[in-house]
């Protein structure tokens, strides 16, 4: 699969019913994670969505997206990320060492508690990306 480029969208608290509209108007298959099913985040987050994910729409659309995490302000500035993923790793952590130089470095590009590397970077011109190289085998 070649590697994608979509939005990356985030809430303030109402993820799942934004994630299901846009189901209703693109179509497609949805599917929602908690901060409740990763673990750790607390009762209050537990119901938010940590990753949504729309794929599979009829124009061929995928849209991300998620609620805050736990201890981050929702504002018009962090609202939306590029997402960067795919299988090809060398392709990916190319364009990771690219966006990352001369940028801010959030998270770094290493697995995750999902089992895929994942990365999130502000690159020198104030433009969110997240990289994930998904590693799932099947």
């Amino acid at each position: 699969m070649a590697p994608l480029l979509n939005p990356y969208l985030n809430f303030d608290g109402n993820a799942r019913q934004a994630m299901e509209y846009y189901e209703e108007v693109f179509g497609g298959e949805l599917s929602l994670h908690t901060f409740g099913e990763a673990g750790g985040a607390g009762e209050e987050h537990a119901d938010k969505i940590m990753h949504g994910m729309l794929t599979a729409t009829a124009d061929g659309f995928t849209i991300m997206g998620s609620d805050m995490p736990p201890g981050m302000e929702h504002t018009s500035g962090n609202n939306f990320a590029v997402s960067l993923s795919g299988e090809e790793e060398g392709t990916l952590r190319g364009y990771w060492d690219k966006l990352s130089d001369g940028g801010q470095v959030s998270v770094p590009l290493e697995r995750q508690m999902w089992g895929d590397i994942f990365g999130m970077c502000t690159d020198r011109f104030g433009i969110p990306w997240m990289v994930n190289i998904s590693t799932r085998q099947g």
